[in-house]
């Protein structure tokens, strides 16, 4: 009896040192993400579904005032796009391009974010479930995420070394599968940042050489792998237009929609398309996601589609078909 009396005693030594720790760990990263004007954050980015992954290099730059930088560049093609947030607007800005999307949105403060810091905390803050565990090497931290448009995604595992520094988020579904892994690189809480840095204009490429030249003709139609059953393709038409062909595909059937392709166009002007939606990530290339339709770059070829009886989530299936894989990063 005297024995088991006194495992009791250790257990509860153990469970009361174990929260302390969780509490310490948790204050001070609530401390240095609230108390810092400004950081630059830096780390690989890691995409994965059943059959691929897609990496990207990412650099976060924040200022107080609610202003964000958020360079993503894809480790094989090199392709970099920019989301930026100022005292105007949000801005999905592709440089190479010279091209934007302007938003009216709350991003990044609508959805779970795997490299934004205020994010991850207020996951850590507001989720209902929350676990924590030590190893060798780490603090573990679990709690719930959320991704408004991607629901299969359920919580994320914060890593953080025996410095109580983070180090790496893994983002899981509901079958414990990884989807998104963040490895931090560098941070730098105490960053001296210039407002100059989240202008738009400070962001984009001029390229004086770009002649309106056309990047991709588009010389064959480009099929979605996934339509919504009971629907089927009703027409297609090839238009041809001055920087090659626009092909136009209608289905129909219980969830009718439209799929409209062309080619990108690279322009010495620098061209800002507004948008009422949300930054949304396709295969690496940000696009706009908005009510019942989405627009997005892809391999030169710009997409859109749009149908009204189109669930959100069929939606991005349609999407994803065209681009092979999907994974949000703003709520919608």
């Amino acid at each position: 009896m005297k024995r088991i009396f006194m495992m009791l005693i250790c257990l509860l030594l153990l469970t009361s040192c174990s929260k302390t720790n969780e509490d310490k760990l948790i204050k001070k990263f609530e401390n240095d993400v609230n108390s810092s004007k400004s950081y630059t954050l830096k780390g690989s980015l890691e995409i994965l579904n059943d059959e691929d992954s897609y990496n990207y290099l990412v650099e976060v730059s924040y200022k107080k005032k609610d202003m964000y930088k958020v360079k993503l560049s894809n480790t094989i093609t090199n392709h970099e796009q920019i989301i930026l947030k100022n005292k105007d607007e949000v801005y999905v800005i592709t440089p190479s391009l010279n091209k934007s999307f302007k938003f009216q949105s709350e991003w990044p403060n609508n959805s779970s974010q795997a490299y934004i810091l205020s994010s991850i905390l207020s996951d850590l803050i507001n989720t209902d479930n929350k676990n924590y565990m030590e190893d060798k090497d780490y603090y573990i931290l679990t709690s719930d995420v959320n991704y408004p448009n991607n629901k299969d995604l359920v919580y994320q595992k914060l890593y953080f070394d025996k410095n109580n520094n983070l180090v790496k988020n893994e983002v899981y579904n509901s079958d414990n599968k990884l989807r998104i892994k963040f490895v931090v690189s560098s941070i730098d809480l105490k960053a001296n940042l210039d407002d100059n840095l989240f202008n738009v204009e400070n962001n984009v490429e001029h390229n004086l050489e770009a002649d309106n030249r056309v990047l991709n003709p588009l010389n064959e139609i480009i099929y979605p792998l996934y339509i919504p059953s009971d629907t089927y393709l009703s027409s297609k038409e090839t238009i041809s237009i001055d920087n090659g062909n626009r092909n136009i595909l209608t289905f129909s059937g219980n969830k009718e929609f439209v799929l409209i392709e062309e080619p990108t166009m690279l322009s010495q002007e620098f061209e800002t398309i507004p948008v009422y939606g949300e930054p949304i990530m396709l295969n690496g290339n940000v696009g706009a996601l908005s009510g019942n339709s989405i627009y997005f770059t892809l391999d030169n070829i710009d997409y859109y589609i749009a149908g009204n009886d189109l669930s959100t989530s069929e939606l991005l299936s349609v999407a994803s078909s065209l681009s092979n894989t999907l994974v949000t990063i703003a709520g919608k």
